[in-house]
């Protein structure tokens, strides 16, 4: 038993991008499920896909001199996919443990001498939510 993630809710995404540091900014999930009844949409897998979060700032080693990238979720946790419940054959997709993540560099951190070469770095995250148990 698990949380469905609801459209709207909040994907967090850890500090640690190794070697790089982030200071993480929420994404927000929108759902696409297609099910009868009121409240906020459900979110399928794939939903996390359109997950993109602009403007993150980082660090990485001797790069002190901040860069800034775009987050996104890469992939769901083994454990974030309902077995059980679908929509339009697309597993629901649950709080779980966690999801894959990148930052995509967009300006490179720096130091006084170079910059950053590694274009993109990898983390985890996870989705905040308060909402009913499936």
């Amino acid at each position: 038993m698990d949380f469905v993630i609801l459209s709207g809710e909040q994907a967090v995404f850890d500090v640690a991008f190794s070697p790089a540091i982030i200071v993480p900014i929420p994404g927000i999930i929108t759902g696409s499920a297609q099910v009868q009844g009121a409240g906020p949409t459900a979110c399928v897998a794939g939903d996390e896909a359109a997950v993109q979060v602009p403007g993150v700032t980082y660090t990485s080693g001797a790069f002190t001199i901040p860069g800034v990238g775009m987050l996104s979720i890469i992939a769901l946790g083994g454990d974030q996919q309902a077995v059980n419940a679908k929509s339009t054959g697309r597993p629901l997709i649950l709080k779980g443990s966690t999801f894959q993540a990148q930052l995509q560099v967009l300006a490179p951190a720096s130091n006084p001498v170079s910059a950053d070469p590694v274009p993109i770095y990898f983390g985890t995250g996870q989705f905040v939510t308060t909402n009913p148990v499936l």
